[in-house]
Order: C-alpha cells, then sequence, then structure tokens
C-alpha cells in the first residue's frame, strides 16, 4: 500500500463541532479580578457519550478521540490574552480560559501527516452571554441590578426565572475526505465514528428559558434531518426569488426596448424634413 497514492472516487465525511461551553464565575472566583465568565473553547466529535458529563464545559459532544485524523488544533484568542495562540497537540483539543467579553477565536485544524489534507481554519465568535429571548425584555431587575423574575403579561402563568449559566455555542461540520490517500483511508475505516443519536437524549439537562439556539443538548439524527429541511426549505425560497428577480429582468428588459422604439421613432421623425409648402 503506498502511504500517499489516493483512492480514487470514493469520498468519507467525519462529524466535528466546534465552538464553545461557558459557565458563570462565584463570587469568591471573582474577587480581585474583572473576570466574569469560565469559557472553554475546542473541537470534539458530534457525538456525545450516552451518560452526559456533569460539568457544564464537557456536556456537548467529545464521544470520540480525534487524534486518529487530527494532529493539532491551534486557538488564536484575543491579544491580551498570555500566549494568545494557543497549540494543542493532544486530546482534548480544547483551551479553557477566563475573561469578560467576547470576540472571534481563529481555529486551525491540522490533520495527521499520513492525511495529506491541507489545514481547515474556522472563525468562532466566543459566546458567553445567553441569547435573549422575550422573557428578559422585560424582567424586572433586583435591587442589586441582577435580572430578577421576569413578568408575565396580564392573565398568563409566570414565566421561569432566567438562568444565565451554562450556556453552549458550538457549530456543526461535516468534515469530507475526497479521495483520501490509502494510509489515511484505512485509518478513517479503522476508527468508525460513533453515530449521532435519534433524538435528544439529554434535553432537559441543557434547556432553559434563555437558551434559544444556545443550549442544545446534544447533536442528534433528528437535529440533522431539521437542519436539511431548513436548508431545502431556505433553497426553496432563493430559487424563487431568483425565479422572480428574472420575471422582473424581463418585464424591465421589456420596457427598456419599448422605450428605445418611442425615442428611435420621435428621432427619425426631427431628423425627416418637413415637405415643401404648396406655392399658392
Amino acid at each position: 500500500m503506498s502511504a500517499q497514492k489516493r483512492v480514487r472516487g470514493v469520498t468519507v465525511a467525519r462529524s466535528i463541532i466546534y465552538g464553545n461551553s461557558t459557565v458563570l464565575l462565584t463570587e469568591e472566583e471573582r474577587a480581585g479580578t474583572d473576570h466574569t465568565h469560565r469559557w472553554t473553547v475546542g473541537v470534539r466529535s458530534a457525538a456525545a457519550p450516552a451518560f452526559p458529563n456533569p460539568h457544564p464545559s464537557q456536556q456537548i459532544g467529545g464521544a470520540d478521540d480525534l487524534s486518529y485524523m487530527i494532529k493539532k488544533v491551534t486557538f488564536k484568542l484575543y491579544e491580551t490574552y498570555k500566549n494568545p495562540l494557543r497549540s494543542i497537540e493532544q486530546p482534548p483539543f480544547e483551551v479553557t480560559e477566563t475573561g469578560w467579553g467576547e470576540f472571534d477565536i481563529i481555529i486551525k485544524i491540522f490533520f495527521v501527516p499520513e492525511a495529506n489534507e491541507k489545514p481547515l481554519t474556522f472563525s468562532h465568535h466566543l459566546k458567553l452571554h445567553p441569547w435573549p429571548v422575550d422573557p428578559i425584555l422585560y424582567a424586572q431587575p433586583t435591587a442589586t441590578g441582577e435580572p430578577g423574575m421576569p413578568v408575565p403579561a396580564e392573565g398568563e402563568a409566570p414565566l421561569p426565572a432566567p438562568v444565565l449559566s451554562p450556556v453552549h455555542s458550538w457549530q456543526y461540520e461535516e468534515l469530507v475526505f475526497t479521495e483520501p490517500t490509502e494510509s489515511f483511508y484505512a485509518t478513517l475505516l479503522e476508527h468508525a465514528p460513533t453515530p449521532l443519536p435519534p433524538t435528544n437524549r439529554h434535553a432537559r439537562l441543557l434547556t432553559h428559558p434563555l437558551s434559544a439556539g444556545g443550549n442544545i443538548g446534544e447533536f442528534s439524527l433528528e437535529m440533522e434531518t431539521d437542519e436539511g429541511k431548513r436548508i431545502d426549505k431556505a433553497r426553496d425560497k432563493t430559487v424563487e426569488q431568483i425565479e422572480e428577480m428574472r420575471r422582473q429582468l424581463v418585464a424591465f428588459e421589456q420596457e427598456l426596448g419599448g422605450l428605445k422604439r418611442e425615442v428611435d421613432e420621435l428621432q427619425t421623425a426631427q431628423s425627416t424634413p418637413a415637405p415643401s409648402a404648396m406655392a399658392n
């Protein structure tokens, strides 16, 4: 078997997620610092273990060891952090830090040498705060300025109290290896990924009123199907918009053609000499 010879006509895909999980620091942890959150940014397998990790930053994904295909992952943090370019060369491929602000993190994935694949780069916006939903918009602050109990509309049942931690922000991604090298193809076949569960098994664990799109429990086949439906719907909408724009363009071109003909007729009429007046 040639290490660099490609397997023609073969495509192999592996699912990963990249993103971050965040928890609020305790009062003791905040002492002497302006930091408010602890966050973990990483690259993981999309599938999660059957039993969720009790640690908030480890609850999503991570069922598989990705070192069979990933050599290292670098994370480019905000420049004010010490050693802002972090290189992680063994699993788990993640970085944990504390801070108070959100910023973009550049994530670069390097594959094992036998893959002979170029690195992949992703940009992830570090998420510290929950996605807002209606209840927080009319929550009454307490005397200390912290969010209080949401105020329900008249006649409605009381709304749940806002929960600010943990916050999860993860992006699903398919790594597609087209015509992999023979040695890498053998490695991929040897390490079959853990399949995604049919549905979200840990929804109650990670879902709270302010999660909106953030706390998703885990990635599942149901979520994959729903995402496919959203993509199909968006594609259909795009095709519909293109067709409408095409119709408008045809109508504009017809209108423009009519105007050009009118202009040509006027110019022809103006350039034609008037007949000589008849002599008395």
